[in-house]
């Protein structure tokens, strides 16, 4: 009987509301409630996972933006291709993608695609495009000496920094080869304004 009134009084010492309710929930001990810590930030973040292609997953920066590679070739490079199918051919980096460091080299790698007809009278098409290629199954050629070599970079006396080729001592970053490319590529984007116009 002392037992029953204990219960009895233990559960009236209880003040419970009758709508609310208390199942499933957790209830928090006092010492928790009274000492209140500070909350120490995460060291080291998780990583963001940006989604590139529906089977790549992709190491992010904290703003979302993907971490991108430095590389050893540039727009505009001639590169020998030192593995793969495509193993020793010669070509030049035509785009390059620093988030997964691939490149494309003009008319290497090679890939059949079947377009389809976009208007109607219109036929499909199969057509050969340049798929891109990992940047480290290529090296910078030579056409001078006709060799390959690893890059080097050195400070000019002017103060240019400047990327060269160990193997032979070849300047590859000179202000005439970097005008003559832009020259090109605004060429080629001016034709295809015309022709979009037309």
């Amino acid at each position: 009987m002392a037992t029953m009134t204990s219960l009895q009084s233990s559960f009236t010492s209880l003040s419970l509301s009758s709508n609310s309710s208390f199942l499933g929930q957790r209830l928090l001990s006092p010492i928790s409630l009274s000492v209140a810590s500070p909350v120490k930030p995460a060291e080291n973040p998780c990583l963001v996972v940006a989604k590139l292609k529906r089977w790549e997953r992709k190491e992010c920066k904290p703003n979302s933006l993907p971490i991108l590679h430095k590389m050893h070739v540039k727009f505009g490079d001639t590169v020998k291709v030192i593995s793969g199918r495509d193993k020793g051919k010669i070509g030049e980096v035509t785009k390059i993608f620093t988030h997964n460091s691939t490149i494309v080299i003009k008319d290497v790698n090679l890939k059949t695609k079947h377009m389809k007809s976009r208007e109607e009278g219109e036929p499909g098409q199969i057509v050969k495009i340049e798929a891109p290629i990992h940047s480290s199954n290529v090296m910078l050629y030579s056409k001078e000496k006709d060799v390959v070599s690893r890059v080097g970079h050195k400070v000019l006396e002017d103060g240019q920094k400047v990327r060269y080729l160990i193997k032979t001592g070849e300047l590859i970053d000179t202000i005439e080869k970097w005008k003559s490319l832009k020259e090109a590529k605004d060429k080629e984007t001016t034709q295809v304004a015309v022709t979009s116009a037309s």
